[in-house]
């Protein structure tokens, strides 16, 4: 689909770079992917600072920690015994591959994430791209809704990644740079009620241009 480059170039003249993902450390990236699972973003900040509070932000740690220890610091995240259970299982095949550098290397990162259970193909995807730099488009509840309003598709997850693969350039910096645009177009315009009339790319969204047909 050729307008997605014409796409991601508006949103970015617009917003500028976004600097994602926001951690000081690639485990923590990881750990953060899990943890954002059904909830907003500020919740997942309140946990890190609480576990990098605690000295515990580190595969070896997470492991000697706990359960209802770890449960009760990840909380505010919600799903927090099913988050505590897959970031224990996250560390341990961290630790089995000797370390956060050669586990995230490996050729089949991806494969070995989704082996994961209470890891989804979007939080693998997120940790691929982001924390191991390898060229797989992170597809969202936030990307599925600008998608189907400018452009009127509809489809599953592998689906809409394959468009963004088949139209963009296998660029690992301009994909995490485009889904942190488009996360940004959603919080801050396409809501759930649209905010069309500021929003950047209006003028080539379908459901903006309908709305204001209908209004005429």
């Amino acid at each position: 689909m050729e307008d997605l480059e014409g796409l991601y170039i508006k949103l970015y003249n617009h917003f500028g770079p976004q600097n994602w993902w926001p951690a000081e450390s690639r485990f923590e990236m990881m750990v953060g992917a899990i943890l954002t699972q059904n909830v907003y973003w500020k919740n997942v900040e309140i946990v890190i600072a609480r576990l990098k509070q605690e000295g515990i932000l580190d595969p070896k740690s997470i492991l000697k920690t706990p359960d209802t220890v770890l449960q009760e610091l990840i909380r505010p995240s919600v799903f927090y015994k099913q988050k505590t259970n897959s970031i224990k299982r996250l560390a341990l095949a961290i630790i089995e591959a000797d370390g956060v550098d050669s586990f995230l290397n490996k050729n089949d990162l991806r494969t070995r994430l989704l082996d994961i259970k209470g890891i989804g193909p979007e939080t693998a995807n997120s940790i691929a791209l982001y924390a191991g730099d390898k060229p797989y488009f992170v597809v969202d509840a936030y990307t599925m809704r600008i998608l189907e309003r400018m452009y009127g598709i509809v489809g599953n997850y592998s689906t809409i990644q394959n468009m963004f693969h088949k139209s963009l350039k296998k660029d690992i910096e301009q994909y995490q740079e485009f889904h942190a645009l488009l996360v940004r177009t959603a919080k801050d315009f396409c809501t759930v009620k649209p905010r069309c009339v500021k929003c950047p790319v209006s003028d080539r969204c379908r459901y903006s241009n309908q709305k204001n047909t209908s209004s005429i």
